[in-house]
């Protein structure tokens, strides 16, 4: 197992949710932690950097990966973690949620590794995990726009894996099932839906992307798939 002592991980949508457990778990690994969400929250994290940053902003983004490397000496790990959901019927969604599940999901994410890449290229040991989901692994019924832009971060980590081994940046896709966050309720869901319940908790998935991050250089790891026992099954 690889150590995390001082690596240094900057984590979009670092402020809650899965993001926050992220960021605890690498922390207490060792790490150094550069924290990049809308409100800047540092999560009282010892010697963390917080940094006020919209993924959808790719010079918001920049700046904050900038100002992060500046002052914890680099990146050695981007968690591309920010995202947002809305669920229902395709023809009873707003137009904004589709859009801006768009412009984070997608655009965010590609705003975020774009933004990390310098500084991973001058890292002996640098790694890209995205935070994906089981939406991007297969499709799910009134989660059509939602499955689509995480299709697309799967997609993008995929083909990121070929382009960057010559740089030697390992890319990983972290594909979790329903895990119980603000984040899980989304827009058109409700806390006492029978299918949200048994669902995992943030930390457990902070402990899968600590596995993936400490795996021997020698070999990568290209996608973890994960799912609550209690979940149905789908096709």
């Amino acid at each position: 197992m690889e150590s995390l002592n001082g690596r240094v991980a900057l984590i979009t949508g670092a402020s809650r949710g899965i993001g926050a457990a992220v960021a605890r778990q690498l922390h207490a690994g060792g790490a150094k932690v550069g924290l990049a969400s809308r409100s800047g929250d540092d999560l009282g994290l010892d010697g963390a950097v917080g940094v006020a940053a919209d993924v959808r902003d790719a010079a918001s983004i920049a700046a904050a990966a900038d100002t992060i490397a500046d002052r914890l000496g680099g990146i050695d790990i981007l968690v591309v973690n920010a995202g947002v959901g809305s669920y229902g019927p395709i023809l009873d969604l707003p137009t904004e949620h589709l859009d801006e599940m768009i412009e984070v999901n997608v655009k965010g994410a590609i705003h975020s590794i774009r933004a990390a890449l310098p500084h991973l290229m001058r890292s002996s040991a640098a790694d890209i995990v995205t935070l994906a989901s089981e939406a991007g692994r297969r499709g799910l019924p009134l989660e059509a726009v939602y499955c689509a832009s995480k299709f697309a971060q799967v997609g993008l980590t995929r083909a990121l894996d070929h382009e960057l081994r010559e740089h030697g940046i390992r890319c990983t896709n972290v594909c979790p099932g329903g895990v119980a966050t603000d984040f899980a309720m989304g827009r058109g869901r409700t806390p006492e839906m029978p299918e949200l319940a048994g669902m995992m908790q943030p930390e457990e998935v902070a402990e899968t992307v600590e596995f993936v991050l400490t795996r021997p250089r020698s070999h990568r790891i290209l996608e973890v798939a994960f799912r609550p026992a209690a979940e149905p099954s789908w096709g």
